[in-house]
C-alpha cells in the first residue's frame, strides 16, 4: 500500500504545471473532446510508465543493494531539485490532430513524458519498491489526478493552482525519500 500511495502522490503533485498537465490544457481547448483525451492519456501512461518501472525493476537486478541505495537517495533529491525548475510547453507536441483526438493525445503524451521528471520518478520508485505493478498502478492514478481535471475544467482552474506551492510540497516529499534511501530507511524491508 504504501508503494502504491507514495507513487500516486508524487506524482499528482509533480505533475501539476508539468509539460503534460500544459499539454492536457493545450488539447483540451483544442479539440473540446474530454473522454477520448483522458483515455489517450491513461494508455499512453500506462505504456510509457509500464516501460519506466519495468527499467526500474531491472536495474535492482544489475547493481548491489548498497549502490542501488545511493543511486535512489541521490535520484530522489535529483527530482526535488527538477520538481522546482518550472517546465515549458512546446507546440510541437500538440501538432498531430490529423491522427484524431485520441490518436494526437496518445503519441502526444508518450513523448512529452519520455526523460519527464514523472518518467524518471517512476523508474526510481519501482527501484525502491520492486513492485512494478503497484507502482506503475500509482504513477499512472497520480497522472490522472493531475490531468483530469485540466482536460475536463481547463482554463477555469489552471490560473488558481498555487503551482509554485505544489511543486515546493512535492520537491520536500522527493527530498524526504532521497534522505530516508541514503540514511538506509529501507534497509527493514530488504532495499
Amino acid at each position: 500500500m504504501e508503494a502504491f500511495l507514495v507513487s500516486t502522490g508524487i506524482v499528482a503533485l509533480a505533475e501539476i504545471g508539468d509539460k503534460t498537465q500544459l499539454l492536457a490544457f493545450i488539447l483540451a481547448a483544442k479539440f473540446r473532446k474530454p473522454v477520448p483525451i483522458i483515455l489517450g492519456i491513461l494508455v499512453a501512461t500506462l505504456v510509457n510508465h509500464g516501460c519506466a518501472g519495468a527499467v526500474g525493476e531491472w536495474i535492482t537486478h544489475l547493481v548491489s543493494p548498497q549502490t542501488l541505495r545511493w543511486v535512489l537517495g541521490v535520484s530522489f533529491i535529483g527530482m526535488a531539485v527538477w520538481t522546482l525548475i518550472p517546465d515549458k510547453f512546446e507546440e510541437e507536441d500538440a501538432k498531430l490532430a490529423r491522427m484524431g483526438v485520441f490518436g494526437t493525445t496518445l503519441v502526444a503524451f508518450f513523448l512529452a513524458e519520455m526523460g519527464d521528471k514523472t518518467q524518471i520518478a517512476t523508474v526510481a520508485l519501482a527501484a525502491q519498491y520492486q513492485n512494478l505493478a503497484v507502482v506503475v498502478a500509482g504513477t499512472t492514478i497520480g497522472m490522472m489526478i493531475a490531468n483530469v481535471p485540466a482536460v475536463i475544467l481547463g482554463d477555469r482552474i489552471a490560473h488558481r493552482l498555487p503551482v509554485r506551492l505544489v511543486h515546493g510540497i512535492a520537491a520536500a516529499i522527493f527530498a524526504v525519500l532521497g534522505v530516508a534511501t541514503l540514511l538506509g530507511a529501507g534497509e527493514s524491508l530488504g532495499l
